[in-house]
């Protein structure tokens, strides 16, 4: 199971809280397997030199066509603008059709308690899949 680790963009302000989103991606096949992992290392790329951009990780399970991201931001906004930039707004849109299911979740935490732990990240996750669909 590959792992990118916890790396820190850019540094967080004591005292302050980070909005953290996690996200789980399952794409369609085996197949689409390699697309879009090499997709999400350009966005692995992006975030690394995101403005407001406070940690990120990413687990990949090929076997499983399932991807996993942590990350930190110093506010939504800041979320927001990296995910409507180039080149994450292409690919996004490019990899729609390989996907089989994708699931977000978004809380904050005071960024002393960055980085953030994976399993906390994946008991939200399960809980956002487990909510009925409105």
């Amino acid at each position: 199971m590959p792992t990118l680790p916890w790396t820190v963009p850019n540094q967080a302000r004591p005292g302050t809280r980070a909005q953290v989103m996690a996200s789980r991606f399952e794409v369609r096949s085996l197949k689409d397997v390699p697309r879009f992992f090499l997709k999400s290392l350009a966005a692995w790329r992006q975030v690394r030199s995101a403005p407001g951009a406070l940690g990120a990780s990413l687990i990949a399970q090929p076997l499983k066509r399932t991807f996993y991201t942590l990350s930190a931001w110093e506010d939504r906004d800041a979320l927001s603008a990296y995910a409507r930039a180039e080149p994450h707004r292409s690919i996004m849109r490019g990899l729609r059709s390989t996907m089989r299911d994708s699931t977000f979740t978004f809380w904050e935490v005071p960024v002393e308690q960055l980085p953030l732990d994976w399993d906390e990240a994946r008991r939200r996750l399960a809980a956002e899949e487990a909510r009925p669909a409105a």
